[in-house]
């Protein structure tokens, strides 16, 4: 088993705190959207994607890669539950939160290997893709056709 030494699990707080923050931020819009996935399921997902990333970069293991990737897997299947289909309606609905969520896990991932800035600079790109959707110039015109 592998132990790691108190100063070192202080100094990767910051982490943690980082991937929290950038995980709210990216929940806040499906919050006021009223999304059932809004700020709280965000923030755990970057949260606990990140500590994942924390451990695996502190355990000796022969191949961190499949730590990683079963995260992306396990967020996969998340998203999956999320997405809904109405064959009644034609309706599709959940893409963009399982979407995002899956992104959001990639935020914490990158912040978990201390990525600061490429993490953040992601989060900042699916903010805008959250938010575009208030932009009237990308609003979709629906036609009747009846």
């Amino acid at each position: 088993m592998n132990t790691m030494d108190f100063q070192t699990e202080i100094t990767l707080i910051p982490r943690l705190f980082v991937a929290l923050l950038l995980g709210v931020l990216i929940g806040l819009d499906r919050e006021i959207d009223g999304n059932a996935a809004g700020i709280r399921t965000y923030a755990a997902v970057c949260l606990g994607a990140a500590l994942i990333t924390i451990i695996n970069t502190h355990i000796e293991v022969t191949d961190q890669t499949r730590i990683v990737a079963n995260i992306v897997s396990g967020i996969g299947f998340l998203g999956a539950g999320i997405i809904f289909r109405d064959s009644a309606k034609n309706l599709i609905s959940g893409l963009t939160t399982a979407a995002t969520i899956w992104a959001t896990a990639a935020v914490g991932i990158s912040i978990g290997f201390g990525m600061y800035l490429i993490g953040s600079v992601t989060s900042a790109f699916l903010i805008l893709l959250l938010v575009s959707h208030h932009f009237p110039f990308l609003k979709k015109h629906k036609t009747n056709n009846t």
